[in-house]
């Protein structure tokens, strides 16, 4: 069974064009996120992306890219077709790793797939608890409710559960936009038709709740800083510096 780490990365983001070769530390982040996915005990790591400009870079520090269709709406898609182009079978486990995350910690990959390595379930993904007040309220901090085995009930961008007191507030719960799915559930999921709730909430993770599949969640102690805009790139380089972290 093949372990393989795909990071889907394109030029064209809307809120921040180039993103994947904007330089941290002197480095494209692609190349820290790639760094970040060397550091697991994952040994293959491919880049899918379908600009020219990426696929050399990632060739220039010695990363192993793919070229993929330029149609493509989601991030999913193209590790879709990535895991096409290795030829995956349908056992083999993709950890589908975003190219904005350069802080994403080592350990956390083996959390990751946990749960498609004990049979716990087919797709899987991460939340932390929620620290502060404004990721409370934001809606880009996309919150996750559990059940008691650890199956996500709900993603929203809306604060949930709702607290009513009197009593103890609960344990919000962030979720981390990093994904791990058996070949076979992932061929599956990008040809499923996204449903009502993945378009009120623009989360693609919603479509195999709405057909009735399970993703598993596993808790870990920390968030994974994620750059969507440059204002996101300036906070992330405050933090380095800050915790004395070399990016």
């Amino acid at each position: 069974m093949r372990q393989v780490i795909i990071i889907p990365a394109r030029y064209g983001s809307t809120r921040f064009p180039g993103k994947p070769l904007i330089l941290i530390n002197g480095k494209p982040m692609i190349q820290h996120v790639y760094e970040r996915a060397l550091s697991s005990k994952i040994k293959e790591i491919w880049v899918a992306t379908d600009d020219e400009r990426i696929f050399k870079e990632v060739l220039r520090f010695g990363g192993k890219a793919l070229m993929t269709a330029k149609t493509h709406i989601c991030g999913t898609d193209r590790v879709a077709e990535a895991t096409e182009l290795l030829g995956l079978s349908p056992e083999d486990i993709v950890v589908n790793l975003q190219g904005d995350q350069p802080f994403f910690p080592s350990e956390y990959f083996q959390l990751l797939i946990e749960p498609l390595l004990s049979g716990k379930a087919k797709m899987a993904t991460l939340a932390t608890p929620i620290k502060t007040e404004e990721d409370l309220y934001n809606p880009n901090k996309v919150k996750v409710v559990l059940d008691r085995k650890g199956y996500a009930l709900y993603f929203s961008r809306s604060l949930i559960p709702y607290f009513r007191p009197p009593g103890e507030p609960p344990l919000y719960l962030k979720h981390i936009g990093v994904y791990a799915y058996t070949k076979e559930f992932l061929d599956l999921f990008v040809k499923l038709h996204p449903g009502s709730l993945e378009f009120t909430e623009k989360l693609e993770q919603l479509r195999a709740l709405e057909h009735g599949y399970k993703i598993a969640v596993n808790i870990v102690p920390e968030d994974v800083p994620e750059v969507d805009t440059p204002e996101d790139l300036e906070k992330l380089t405050k933090l380095t510096k800050l915790r004395g972290i070399s990016l």
